[in-house]
């Protein structure tokens, strides 16, 4: 009895070694983000969605257990943001990055997913280049020209025919500039005038009047997430910038919900390029929005919130791929290519760039019921960032 009995406990612990489950760490997730400052309430709305995707998904993949090393960068702050990417890989010990809001700060980290080979995934800096910083990065977000560009061409063919661009001096702005200039001269239109404002400015009524005086048909203007926008509204109100004679066009972020209500009646008519909006119909982001509005008191997701809810789903997707691996070659190579229904629509992860691929949506502020909505009118479907795909033809 003895003999056997020692037999079961050796069999026992055979099979306890040869389970994955048994045998593998957790799979540690350092997210690198303004949790403070002025950006931190686009931090929270991109955590709320990750931390509401593990709550419907459980918080096991492939047989290990997922946890999470949250860091603050306070704002826009690169040398921060490399300093914590490095405590989080020799310190923490994750084996993935991610979160990503701010482009400086993603462009920092990603020396360290280079030096260090660690899988990479950006939520939401949106600057073409930074995809090409490190082979172990994927984005589930935007590209900003591949929204600016594409608007760009639009505007032209719907019947504009001279534009001013008005845009934030930092490299997303720069991008926004260059992708709607570029999009809107290449149909056949006419750039009259561009300014760039600094990124941090607080009052932009100089800005607004000098782009009135100019009376061009339309008036592109970009301007990061956080309390720019809402500032920027006002200042086009307080000058009499009307929609319906002079086009104000832009990214999503201006006419976002905090925004809308400090314009008032003066967002009627504004006409928005983005790839995500909560009222979007689909009976899959009828159920996002619902969901999170459950979890955090009513309040409805917007970019920030998607870009982290497919940021995870990637990261979750990948993992089973590659049967709970987590070197950063494994789970690259397990993202390229993968397909997926988002709460935006059809998205994937282009294999040659490893950026999203997307639908584009066209939307137009109008009056529904008693308050104001970004209404999609118009959209662009399967667009690839276009920087980056002409980089692949050289």
């Amino acid at each position: 009895m003895q003999r056997a009995s020692i037999g079961l406990v050796g069999l026992a612990l055979a099979f306890a070694l040869a389970s994955p489950a048994a045998a593998q760490k957790p799979v540690k997730i350092g997210l690198i983000m303004p949790y403070s400052g002025q950006f931190a309430d686009t931090a929270t709305q991109m955590d709320n969605a990750i931390k509401l995707y593990v709550k419907q998904n459980g918080d096991t993949v492939a047989g290990r257990k997922i946890e999470f090393v949250r860091k603050d960068t306070g704002g826009i702050a690169p040398d921060v943001a490399k300093r914590l990417a490095q405590e989080l890989v020799v310190r923490d010990g994750v084996d993935i990055l991610g979160g990503f809001v701010l482009t400086p700060n993603a462009l920092a980290a990603a020396d360290v997913s280079v030096e260090a080979k660690k899988f990479m995934v950006v939520m939401n800096a949106a600057t073409a280049v930074i995809i090409t910083k490190s082979p172990y990065m994927v984005r589930t977000s935007l590209t900003i020209p591949q929204l600016t560009e594409t608007f760009g061409t639009w505007a032209h063919k719907s019947g504009i025919r001279k534009a001013y661009t008005m845009v934030s001096d930092y490299g997303p702005g720069h991008d926004a500039e260059g992708g709607f200039q570029r999009g809107f001269k290449e149909a056949g239109g006419e750039i009259v005038g561009a300014v760039r404002f600094p990124v941090a400015n607080p009052d932009f009524s100089a800005f607004v009047q000098r782009a009135k005086d100019l009376n061009p048909e339309a008036i592109f203007i970009f301007v990061p997430g956080g309390a720019q926008p809402a500032a920027l509204g006002r200042a086009l109100a307080e000058r009499g910038i009307d929609a319906q004679k002079i086009k104000v066009m832009s990214m999503g972020e201006l006419t976002e919900d905090d925004a809308r209500k400090s314009m008032g009646n003066a967002a009627l008519g504004i006409i928005t390029v983005y790839h995500y909006d909560w009222n979007h119909d689909s009976a899959l982001n009828r159920n996002f929005v619902k969901a999170f509005n459950q979890e955090y008191g009513g309040r409805n997701p917007n970019i920030y919130a998607v870009g982290g809810y497919d940021g995870i789903h990637l990261i979750y997707e990948a993992l089973k791929r590659t049967g709970g691996k987590s070197d950063a070659d494994s789970l690259i190579a397990a993202a390229k290519g993968m397909k997926w229904e988002s709460p935006r629509g059809p998205i994937s992860i282009d294999p040659a760039t490893r950026d999203i691929v997307q639908t584009v949506y066209i939307r137009r502020v109008e009056r529904v019921g008693d308050g104001a909505r970004n209404v999609e009118f118009d959209r662009v479907e399967n667009v690839r960032d276009p920087f980056n795909a002409r980089l692949q033809k050289k």
